[in-house]
């Protein structure tokens, strides 16, 4: 993937994971870290990398299971997104740094409110972009317990496998409605918008390490709806629900950051009515034999986030928050002057701040 000028990558070797890590900035910044989501890589965030104000150094690696990541690090899907914590605190130790500002996007919010709860104090402050629920994605009520135990109809249970197919077998031809590139503008970001960088956002998507130790991970039979569960391997895998073992564990930190929490009012992916979770399709009508609303409701992701930002406040946090109109599921690459006007203010009222 091409590389604009003023970013360097680099492969930096943790005491977990050999990665791809972007950097600009001067080398004696404030940290700033960018945590990519699903079907992403560190690419994701080069232009608001390099849109930060003079004082700040960003890193944004590629995440185990992505981009340029040692193909042969597999995630256990059984710790939730602990592997990618550790990962993350890892690499600020291999990078000599103590304590950063943290900004994640989808499944990169979900890492990062497990990087809360582990390490809190390595946390400056918190930027989180549509991020994926505290609960994680699919197969949950709104209280956070999963539909059924074995978590049926999450994770890699839920993957449509038209899209993993094509991905799979690399095929991005227009007419294909399942191709990465029409899964993008479709629900990525809000039509008719379409990013100056789509080739290489779309190069980042088949980047993606695939199979069933990677994306979309392996299943298992289940005699719930819709017949299978979320096996043991793979990110997808990691946001189900039955993984989850302390997803409010983020409010309970004794050092409260102040977080901020930007996603788009249109935004399809991470949204109370997803298109992409099976009791939003089911309730919609598009999947047979869905059990109803009282057995395996949509997950209202959004509210849930609400809710938890609401806990974390009640605790002593606090939490500023921001709806971006005529937007969908990237802010930051769909409206990139408002996401940097809020952004960098927030980031200057922060400790490490200049």
């Amino acid at each position: 993937m091409e590389i604009p000028t003023l970013l360097e990558a680099r492969s930096v070797r943790s005491a977990r994971l050999t990665t791809r890590v972007l950097l600009s900035g001067p080398k004696e910044g404030v940290p700033t870290l960018f945590i990519h989501g699903n079907l992403s890589a560190a690419t994701w965030f080069e232009e608001t990398m390099q849109r930060l104000p003079e004082a700040y150094r960003a890193i944004a690696p590629d995440l185990r299971g992505y981009g340029g990541a040692d193909p042969a690090a597999i995630v256990d899907a059984t710790r939730g997104t602990k592997d990618f914590s550790e990962d993350l605190a890892a690499l600020m130790d291999e990078l000599g740094i103590a304590a950063a500002h943290m900004v994640g996007h989808s499944l990169g919010g979900g890492v990062l409110w497990q990087f809360l709860a582990d390490y809190p104090q390595r946390v400056l402050s918190l930027t989180q972009v549509s991020p994926a629920s505290p609960f994680g994605f699919g197969g949950c009520k709104a209280d956070g317990t999963p539909c059924f135990e074995d978590g049926a109809g999450s994770g890699a249970a839920a993957m449509n496998p038209e899209i993993v197919k094509s991905l799979m077998l690399h095929e991005n031809g227009p007419d294909n409605d399942f191709s990465p590139r029409n899964i993008l503008s479709q629900y990525a970001w809000k039509p008719p918008f379409v990013p100056s960088r789509i080739e290489a956002f779309t190069a980042s998507v088949f980047a993606q390490h695939t199979g069933e130790n990677a994306y979309p991970g392996d299943v298992i039979a289940s005699p719930n709806w819709p017949g299978i569960a979320p096996g043991k391997y793979g990110a997808s895998n990691a946001l189900a629900p039955n993984h989850q073992s302390n997803p409010l564990g983020f409010c309970d930190v004794a050092a409260k950051p102040d977080i901020l929490w930007l996603h788009g009012a249109d935004d399809l992916v991470v949204s109370d009515n997803s298109m992409f979770e099976l009791g939003a399709l089911g309730k919609m009508g598009f999947l047979p034999n869905w059990p109803g609303e009282a057995v395996f409701p949509p997950q209202p992701m959004v509210t849930q986030t609400s809710n938890a930002l609401d806990r974390y406040e009640q605790k002593g946090g606090h939490t500023e928050r921001q709806v971006f109109k005529n937007c969908g599921h990237a802010p930051h690459i769909e409206k990139p002057q408002q996401f940097d006007r809020i952004f960098h203010a927030f980031l200057k009222k922060h400790a490490g701040g200049k």
